[in-house]
């Protein structure tokens, strides 16, 4: 019987030990840290051998395959006495891509993906489709192809799941787009990142799809470097730019075409508003095209989507003052996209960890868009360096949790303004999580 060992006890991890044990492995699961309860009782209910507060590497060096999770660096130390031992390190989606015969619909990319996956999700259960959520969202895929069937799945794929694919194929693949991002995974080398990025691609067959920006520059110069055999739908937001095959806007409509079949509809009817989710939707339209949703269900579908929490969230209107959590913006390029579609004066709540930002490309749209900051983070020094000479000192501050952060916004805030969290770093200097820094921004609001 070979040996399976899994690295890493949350939900990837967890998912992953399930589908080894019901595929008949000997399966161990080891975790570092502390392994929340949830994810215990699921190890234990399906007699699953764990360890959590260490890595007994005589109980690990001894597989024939090693699952990591996602979270886990190339360069943790057992990670590297794994790859000295031979041991191949493979990831969940390349391991649950075995066992799963169903059509894949995977999107990957810097922003966005998660707002496009839930509409691809959206659409394919609309149009009735027996349909899974997966991968960086929801439930485990692997844990869904051990327990349920499903005869499509939707998977959401960051570049940290994609390095450790290998043979993992989807039937339609989507970049959303590439801007500078987890950096510090990646040796500080933004070619290491889109390659990774691009490993959504390496599989991919003529008969499959390649859903892309072509207005993202850094996603068409790598694009330029290789050959894909695959059927490839761009979609793009540049005026006069039709593609004969993919999505464009004419006349504040988009155009979606896919094979003979051209549909439109009007922008100002789309769900979501804003340029970027003008992409997302495009993306999300050809997707359903390529799997032979009707038009109708399209239109439908995407006049009918509700937002996603932490991402450009309405959360209440105080006082004149609306709040919106934008929690899962944990890059530059999120950031950007928030700022730019307010139409209202912008108290920015903006800070945590920092991975390598360069706030210089927001200077513009605070400059036009932002009356004061608040700083909510642990070290705000660049932000403050970036920043202060365009809102002033007076109008810059600096909080330690987000009832503070929310009580100073609502300081600076008069009828009118627009409060927005959109931190452009990750939560973890003072938070478990994007997630956390959301529900916890969200109560402070309902507190005013």
């Amino acid at each position: 019987m070979s040996r399976i060992v899994v690295l890493g006890g949350a939900e990837s991890g967890t998912g992953a030990a399930v589908l080894a044990k019901v595929k008949g492995f000997d399966v161990f699961l080891s975790d570092k840290g502390k392994i929340d309860g949830k994810y215990a009782d699921l190890l234990n209910t399906w007699g699953i051998p764990f360890e959590e507060g260490r890595h007994t590497e005589s109980l690990i060096l001894n597989a024939d395959e090693v699952i990591k999770s996602p979270g886990i660096p190339s360069t943790a130390p057992m990670v590297r006495k794994i790859d000295e031992a031979g041991i191949p390190i493979i990831s969940e989606i390349e391991f649950a891509g075995r066992y799963d015969t169903a059509k894949k619909i995977c999107i990957t990319g810097s922003n966005g993906k998660t707002t496009t996956t839930s509409l691809i999700y959206y659409l394919l259960t609309k149009a009735g489709l027996n349909v899974g959520l997966g991968g960086n969202i929801g439930k485990s895929y692997a844990l869904q192809v051990a327990t349920e069937h499903h005869d499509y799945y939707v998977l959401e794929i960051s570049s940290f799941q994609l390095d450790n694919c290998y043979d993992f194929r989807p039937d339609i693949a989507i970049i959303t787009n590439i801007t500078p991002d987890h950096l510090d995974r990646y040796d500080h080398n933004m070619e290491n990142y889109v390659k990774a990025k691009f490993r959504i691609t390496r599989n991919l067959r003529p008969e499959d799809c390649f859903i892309f920006d072509s207005d993202d520059q850094i996603t068409i110069s790598h694009l330029s470097k290789i050959v894909l055999q695959c059927r490839k739908l761009p979609f793009t937001q540049t005026p006069g730019n039709e593609p004969e095959q993919g999505a464009f806007v004419r006349d504040g409509r988009m155009v979606v075409r896919y094979g003979k079949d051209e549909s439109t509809i009007y922008l100002e009817e789309l769900a979501l508003g804003g340029r970027h989710n003008v992409y997302n939707s495009m993306a999300a339209a050809l997707a359903a095209k390529a799997s032979g949703i009707d038009n109708q269900v399209i239109r439908e579908s995407l006049s009918t989507f509700q937002a996603i929490e932490h991402r450009l969230e309405p959360v209440l209107s105080v006082g004149g003052v609306l709040y919106i959590n934008d929690s899962k913006a944990t890059n530059i390029d999120a950031a950007w996209y928030a700022l730019e579609c307010q139409k209202k004066p912008v108290v920015w709540i903006v800070g945590g960890t920092d991975k390598g930002n360069d706030y210089s490309v927001l200077d513009d749209l605070v400059r036009e868009k932002v009356k004061a900051i608040v700083c909510l983070g642990v070290d705000n020094t660049k932000i403050h360096a970036a920043f202060e000479g365009i809102v002033g000192s007076d109008n810059i501050t600096d909080t330690a949790s987000a009832e503070d952060a929310v009580r100073a916004a609502a300081k600076f805030a008069v009828e009118g303004d627009v409060v927005l969290l959109s931190p452009c770093c990750a939560s973890f200097d003072l938070f478990k999580c994007y997630e956390d820094r959301g529900e916890q921004f969200k109560q402070a609001v309902r507190k005013l």
